[in-house]
């Protein structure tokens, strides 16, 4: 009989579970310590050196401290095919689904929505090869086990019976500490402007005008309220193909056949590969702007450096300026939100400023 691939049991373990997006700051403190200490733990990854926190480093809220680099891999000679994104705000996407009227999925992790739950989650980049590179689940147990929170670990789960019960103790600690206000910290000058403890600029002011009109920004980034938690997001969680143009320099297009048999030919489909439908190719799901100012760079292949880049594309992608090449994929592309916004440049300098209210750990 063959074994039950530990991803699959991973999922049924947690798959009846959802996370209570209200109680992301009545977590207990030992369980996101815990988890902390596994997200830093640079022995987890073969060869040793790399952690969750390599790639996703709260410095950069939780996205790649390398500025340059447009992905990321286990060894530095293994890249994947896709930009690093935050992980902050996670906590708040809900399980992915379709939404008929929209005719767009919404929800799930990861920029394809291919994760079901924070939990689920921790099993992709473990076992990646081009990624924290663990061959099996036995090899990621046994790290753990001789991990010095090992002890913590089992005081607060108790003594797992098994391989697969003791990753799912660590991906639920990991998810505890995604869900913490240390990931998830709402405290931008947007957040203290909201709460009238602070004030815009005259140039933050108007941009927040144009990013809610003109932009079209909040058409997607929405700047209501969640229902549940009452927070300001800046994303409804669908997806969408915006027309990013195919990055020459993914250093994923070299890599051996054995992770990318497509060679330079390979095109990243998003959710359409996941869902299998055509009418998706190209789709990737929209980002919370919390944090963008510091995240760079950006889409899903890391094609721009600068937001001031981004905005200048959202503004001008139609105009066959010859600033931008065609899309990667040029099928389902949103040609109503964006492409021809007819901002000037002062106005793109303001949407810019606004954004940048949108940083957490604000200091006067």
């Amino acid at each position: 009989m063959n074994k039950i691939p530990l991803y699959a049991v991973l999922l049924l373990i947690i798959i009846s579970c959802t996370d209570d997006k209200t109680s992301y700051l009545s977590i207990p403190s030992d369980k996101i310590a815990l988890g902390k200490s596994i997200f830093f733990d640079t022995n987890l990854s073969n060869p040793k050196g790399q952690s969750c926190a390599s790639c996703h480093s709260p410095e950069k809220a939780f996205s790649d401290p390398r500025n340059n680099s447009i992905t990321s891999g286990a060894n530095g000679t293994s890249f994947g095919s896709r930009n690093v994104p935050s992980l902050s705000y996670n906590i708040f996407s809900p399980k992915r689904y379709y939404n008929s009227i929209n005719e767009t999925f919404i929800g799930g992790l990861f920029l394809d929505g291919r994760s079901e739950s924070l939990q689920e989650q921790f099993i992709h980049p473990i076992l990646n090869p081009l990624e924290m590179n663990n061959s099996n689940e036995n090899e990621v147990a046994t790290k753990i086990r001789n991990a010095n929170y090992y002890s913590t670990l089992t005081n607060i789960y108790g003594v797992p019976n098994s391989n697969e019960k003791l990753l799912s103790y660590v991906s639920d600690a990991l998810s505890k500490f995604q869900k913490s206000s240390e990931v998830n910290s709402f405290t931008s000058k947007f957040d203290y402007v909201s709460k009238g403890l602070m004030q815009y600029t005259e140039d933050e002011k108007k941009g927040l005008t144009i990013f809610k009109e003109k932009g079209k920004c909040a058409q997607c980034h929405i700047i209501d309220s969640e229902e549940n938690t009452g927070k300001i997001l800046f994303t409804d969680f669908s997806y969408d193909n915006i027309g990013v143009p195919r990055n020459a320099t993914n250093p994923f297009y070299s890599q051996p056949s054995t992770v990318n048999p497509s060679g330079t030919n390979f095109v990243d489909l998003g959710i359409g590969a996941i869902v299998n439908s055509p009418l998706h190719n190209g789709k990737f799901r929209v980002p919370t702007l919390r944090n963008i100012a510091i995240t760079g760079p950006y889409f899903h292949n890391g094609s721009f450096k600068t937001l001031k880049e981004v905005i200048h594309f959202y503004n001008v992608r139609d105009l066959k300026t010859g600033e931008f090449t065609e899309p990667e994929i040029n099928q389902n592309v949103n040609k109503e939100e964006l492409g021809d916004l007819k901002l000037t440049p002062n106005e793109e300098f303001q949407l810019e400023k606004f954004l940048e209210t949108l940083t957490d750990h604000y200091r006067k």
